[in-house]
């Protein structure tokens, strides 16, 4: 079963992946569609206040955020799934994603929080569904002192779409077992 729907011009088929029993998502990844991610980050960056730089964690939203720095000229910020021998001092979060079946943690080191110290951060992710990884992606900017102007998104899916506080280009519905849209 597929989910057939037009973002930032482009029509794409989503495949409906099971969560449980009772609950399917729209799969939408970016890292082979150079199209849709270009479209994107254009249309995300149309809507986007004045920023400094771009967050996004490890790793399905980096095509878009890499794209929208590429576009903006400004710079991007990764955190990462973990602790790398290279970073120093680090921030860490945990995050639990409808899309992993385990809780993950994620990082910043040193660098990366001299890099957003009072600056204005725009947070991007390719799909908010339940927020978490959005919610983990604040604390690590607060905890770096910088300051949120944006949290941005390609899709919002199932009641993440009700939030006033992002910013997303299309509604991704939840589908029953038998691909209904709930």
């Amino acid at each position: 079963m597929d989910y057939k729907m037009t973002i930032a011009g482009c029509e794409r088929s989503l495949p409906l992946c099971k969560v449980t029993d009772d609950l399917y998502i729209a799969g939408f990844i970016m890292f082979d569609d150079v199209e849709i991610t270009v479209a994107t980050a254009e249309a995300l960056l149309k809507q986007a206040p004045d920023f400094d730089v771009l967050v996004t964690a490890e790793t399905k939203g980096i095509p878009l955020t890499y794209e929208m720095a590429r576009q903006s000229g400004k710079p991007y910020i990764v955190a990462r799934k973990g602790a790398k021998l290279y970073m120093q001092d680090i921030v860490k979060v945990q995050v639990n994603s409808i899309t992993t079946d385990h809780i993950q943690t994620l990082c910043l080191g040193k660098d990366e929080r001299t890099a957003m110290n009072g600056k204005k951060i725009l947070i991007v992710d390719d799909v908010i569904s339940t927020g978490e990884s959005i919610a983990a992606l604040e604390q690590l900017v607060e905890a770096c002192d910088g300051n949120i102007v944006g949290k941005f998104a390609v899709l919002a899916e199932g009641e993440a779409a009700d939030r006033e506080d992002i910013t997303f280009l299309e509604y991704l519905p939840l589908f029953n077992a038998q691909g209904e849209p709930q």
